[in-house]
């Protein structure tokens, strides 16, 4: 969630109802024929978590199975009925590694660990305003704000947590930049990127390498201002983007790599584009872009496709049936591993149902289906 967002939805939606789950009736899940139905592949179907507004304790999740074409809403509170306030505040990521599935819930301090088959709680490690997930040898790591969800200029620096997976206790901490985003981990090295959105015009600008063996912060590399969204891709690289001030200073895509002959990370490229986020499948990225400015109070919306062996942008819109008209906010992107499908969210007005929307790899509408709140992140579960 950006600042624009923030302060748009913080504010007003603050008050939580206190009522305890057992008073509450609960909501089963409602379903829906897609009829997508792929039963051939790896992949069985995939969540969707819906962040819900900043406030408001209306995280879900909704589930799509390929076996029976079916997409449930709500699918996390029939599973676990007696979970006092489901979900929780503003759902921030979810991945799945072995058996377990990990949802991280922003404002509520805590990653909720599931059954990535049955969607059934196995339990939730408390961690402070956490962020986004990985994982490494047994291990998951969260990144952190660390400080309250507040707009501070002395905002304190955030840190990653690391996860014992099968204890779920978290087992050491590592201090970074201010306000970490989202991570990648490399030769047992993890790239972080900071993005100081709290502490505001002052942003951070770097990104924190950490020493995976000892678990230390070894370097910060400067790359651009504000950042947020760090993957890898098939090669190596690291995809940087930075969203700026929402002013005179622009969203863009920086690229790092190790150049021969040296074993450390740097900048090599800077792509003059806005990006908001990506996903990678095979030798193309596909990205979106919603880049606010505040002297407009306007977004500027943007979907492309680079190649990532030449850096270069070969599609300046992955949509090709105009579809795009239909989505106001886009806010989350996946591509199926398999078909090449590629999946945008919709958030629309940030304060009610949103759309999944499935393009086929030419870009034609396939099928869209409506979604909870705020659709944002999604997981792929194998068979």
């Amino acid at each position: 969630m950006n600042i624009k967002q923030f302060f748009l939805y913080f504010f007003p939606l603050l008050t939580v109802a206190t009522s305890c789950r057992e008073d509450e009736l609960v909501v089963p899940s409602e379903y829906e024929i897609v009829g997508d139905e792929n039963r051939g592949g790896t992949v069985r179907g995939f969540y969707l978590v819906n962040e819900g507004n900043m406030g408001s304790n209306k995280c879900t999740l909704d589930f799509y199975d390929y076996h029976t074409g079916l997409y449930s809403r709500n699918f996390y509170a029939e599973k676990n009925p007696h979970v006092i306030k489901e979900l929780g505040d503003v759902g921030n990521d979810i991945a799945i590694y072995g058996s377990k599935m990990y949802v991280v819930v922003n404002c509520s301090h805590k990653v909720e660990v599931l059954d990535a088959r049955s969607g059934v709680r196995l339990g939730q490690v408390d961690i402070p305003n956490c962020r986004y997930v990985r994982f490494h040898r047994g291990k998951a790591y969260v990144s952190s704000y660390v400080g309250p969800v507040l707009i501070d200029p002395d905002a304190p620096k955030g840190a990653v947590y690391e996860v014992d997976t099968l204890s779920l206790s978290v087992t050491r901490k590592v201090s970074v930049g201010y306000q970490p985003e989202e991570m990648e981990i490399i030769d047992d090295y993890m790239y972080v990127a900071n993005s100081g959105g709290y502490r505001a015009p002052l942003y951070d600008n770097t990104v924190s390498v950490i020493q995976m063996v000892d678990f230390k912060q070894v370097q910060q590399i400067p790359v651009g201002i504000n950042l947020h969204r760090l993957k890898k891709d098939r090669y190596g690289k690291l995809w940087v983007t930075s969203r700026g001030d929402y002013q005179s200073r622009p969203s863009r895509l920086y690229v790092m790599q190790k150049k021969p002959g040296f074993n450390q990370m740097t900048v090599t490229d800077t792509i003059p584009i806005a990006c908001s986020n990506m996903a990678f499948h095979g030798d193309l990225m596909y990205y979106y872009a919603t880049e606010w400015n505040n002297y407009t109070a306007s977004n500027t919306i943007s979907y492309g496709i680079i190649d990532i062996r030449t850096k270069e942008i070969i599609s300046s819109n992955f949509i090709t049936d105009g579809t795009e008209r239909e989505i106001t906010i886009p806010y989350g992107i996946a591509v199926h591993p398999d078909t090449g499908d590629i999946f945008v969210t919709d958030a629309k007005n940030y304060v009610s149902s949103g759309t999944l929307y499935c393009f086929t790899p030419d870009g034609r509408k396939k099928w869209s289906v409506r979604t909870g709140d705020i659709p944002a992140h999604m997981a792929f579960l194998k068979k």
